[in-house]
């Protein structure tokens, strides 16, 4: 079986050889193109090329009738009649250009006599910037180096290396576009001061060029292998006993480190000489995510560095907190002798709470006493409970991780706005852009140099003050006048903002209604009853739900008119207050039908106006509201 397959593989490339020989004779079997001097040429050289056909091989044996035609690629550039052609060419561009000869005969089509094609290119220049390198201790020499312009002609480069004792080392590539050999020897460290020459010669056929050589020793070449098992270990868990470790080849002595939070782009440096395979980190912050890497050298002036390790990524453990809890909080009054305390505070910057918050520990407690009241421990930013309105209180929060609790933040609980003469004068709430609004104030009429600060807190409109809805504030020093506040504002919502001035255990307030955006609101009130008392009647209505106000609402509009009249109808204009929902008019006549709705205003416009009810003043006989006509007209 072996013996058959072998020999039909013989057969198969003795029938590709006819083939190929066949192809060629066939080709050229009219005539010959000869091309003069070289089928390979200089650039911007002249070219001879002649066609001449062999005997018996032209149109019906006559000379004259031989029309000889030759063509550059398929553009004929010369012809002549008779049995050879002789054609000058030049300007010739670089790469390789085909030409063929072919026999016009009267009546029939072109026949192809032969062709040539011709090489045009340039010699070699010197190659540049050799160099060599070894990777590892363990790794091969191999050389880079730059070709300079294209030859566009096949080109062929011998790398050659010359060490001690007369050794030579020489390795070829036949790749036109060659710049990079690899000896396949290793360099040893038995005589690492030895020096070694490499010099690469480029040869075509128009030419030869050899680069400047370049010498070097062991220590020059080598480049380390990266470092590799990077681990890192901190000592009893703490953060300030951190040690690096890694694994390196033998012969390096100079190490550098870079490492940098993962959320960075700056990386740290630092150099290390005969480290082995060890170094200690000293300024590392607390439960932060670092991304390490090292590079090794064998010789601190010689050589190169290795290539970055591959990138260890670690959290360091947690610390005690450092910062304080910022702390503000609401009073409500819920009946003669009982007040709701809601606290509020922000969360610690991630370089102050150095770990993860487990919970927050509040302590209240009534200073007249002495005792601790309340003390609770919670998970959330918030904090609500009931205390009495008698007695003076303060309350201590602070924030707790696996390592322990920061520093407490400690505030007496007061009456904000009960210092009249402290309460800031003019505040003023302008939208100040995308999500912005602008807080501006006055002094107060009180000595201002008394204000030890300014706390400009702002929430959510909602009509019934809901105290569930998220407080935001911040602290401005007494020279302030004025705050941007930026923190979850949203377009198209109205928010209660309060300046709050603060001496010693004293306060004074004001406040105020501002939007970052607004526009018309989307309805109008629904008037839900109205009611007849001595002569007028009394209209409520339901607020507008929050979603559809789009922003701070400014009045409120009653209108009405007689049924079925074309008149224009009146109208009763009211400053709107959060909780008010009723108002009374007294201008309707008794005993006429009147249709009656509402709309509310914002500084953007006019909402569309909400249902219409009927109502027909009784007079003061009327006793009660199911005896009057009260009727929804439209839905």
């Amino acid at each position: 079986m072996a013996h058959t397959f072998r020999g039909c593989s013989l057969a198969f490339i003795f029938i590709i050889t006819w083939l190929l020989i066949k192809a060629k004779i066939d080709a050229c079997k009219r005539g010959d193109v000869t091309v003069k001097p070289s089928h390979v040429i200089l650039l911007g050289s002249t070219v001879n090329i002649s066609c001449s056909l062999k005997p018996r091989q032209g149109c019906f044996h006559y000379s004259r009738r031989n029309k000889l035609i030759l063509y550059k690629f398929d553009r004929s550039i010369n012809f002549h009649h008779g049995h050879s052609l002789n054609s000058q060419v030049t300007g010739l561009p670089l790469g390789t250009t085909l030409f063929v000869c072919k026999l016009a005969c009267i009546n029939s089509d072109e026949i192809q006599i032969c062709g040539a094609e011709i090489f045009v290119g340039v010699a070699p220049e010197q190659p540049q910037n050799l160099s060599c390198i070894q990777k590892g201790e363990q790794g091969t020499v191999a050389c880079t180096w730059e070709r300079g312009r294209d030859t566009h002609l096949y080109t062929e480069y011998t790398l050659q290396l010359s060490g001690p004792k007369n050794l030579t080392w020489q390795k070829q590539c036949k790749d036109t576009y060659c710049d990079y050999l690899d000896f396949g020897i290793n360099l040893t460290p038995e005589s690492p001061e030895s020096n070694f020459t490499a010099k690469v010669t480029a040869v075509n056929s128009l030419g030869s060029s050899s680069s400047l050589p370049s010498t070097f020793t062991f220590l020059d070449i080598v480049r380390p292998l990266p470092p590799w098992d990077i681990r890192i270990k901190f000592q009893k868990a703490s953060v300030s006993r951190c040690t690096l470790y890694w694994r390196d080849e033998g012969l390096v002595l100079l190490n550098r480190l870079r490492y940098r939070p993962s959320n960075s782009r700056l990386w740290n440096m630092v150099n290390v000489t005969k480290a082995k395979g060890r170094h200690d980190l000293l300024d590392l912050k607390p439960f932060t995510e670092y991304e390490f890497q090292i590079s090794s050298k064998l010789h601190l002036y010689k050589g190169s560095w290795s290539d970055w390790s591959e990138s260890l990524t670690a959290q360091t453990p947690e610390e005690e907190p450092t910062g304080m809890l910022d702390v503000w909080y609401m009073k409500r009054h819920i009946d003669y002798s009982r007040q709701q305390i809601s606290l509020f505070w922000k969360n610690l910057s991630v370089s102050e709470a150095r770990g993860k918050i487990l919970h927050y520990q509040v302590t209240l407690q009534e200073l007249t006493g002495g005792k601790a009241m309340t003390q609770n421990i919670t998970g959330h930013t918030s904090w609500t409970t009931v205390i009495p309105r008698t007695g003076n209180w303060a309350v201590a929060v602070s924030a707790a991780n696996s390592k322990g609790s920061s520093l407490p933040t400690r505030i007496n609980i007061m009456n904000l706005c009960e210092a009249g003469l402290l309460a800031p004068r003019q505040v003023s709430a302008n939208s100040e852009g995308m999500d912005n609004i602008l807080v501006t104030w006055q002094s107060p009429r009180k000595d201002p140099s008394a204000v030890q600060q300014y706390v400009v807190e702002w929430r959510e409109l909602h009509p019934g003050g809901d105290t569930q809805v998220p407080l935001n504030w911040l602290r401005s020093p007494p020279y302030n006048v004025s705050a941007l506040i930026s923190e979850n504002i949203k377009s198209y919502i109205c928010y209660e903002i309060r300046v709050c001035a603060l001496s010693g255990d004293q306060g004074g307030c004001s406040s105020i209604l501002g939007n970052s955006k607004h526009k018309a609101p989307l309805s109008g009130p629904h008037i839900n009853a109205i009611t007849e008392e001595k002569g007028s009647i009394l209209i409520s209505w339901n607020s507008i739900p929050v979603q559809e106000q789009m922003g701070c609402l400014l009045h409120y509009r009653i209108y009405w008119k007689e049924r079925d009249s074309n008149s224009q109808p009146q109208l009763c204009e009211i400053p709107y207050r959060v909780s008010q929902n009723s108002h009374p008019i007294n201008s309707l006549q008794p005993r006429v039908t009147y249709v009656l709705w509402m709309t509310a205003l914002t500084a953007a416009g006019e909402s569309s106006h909400g249902n219409e009810r009927e109502f027909c003043l009784q007079g003061e006989d009327t006793a009660a509201l199911g005896q009057a006509p009260d009727r929804l007209a439209h839905a």
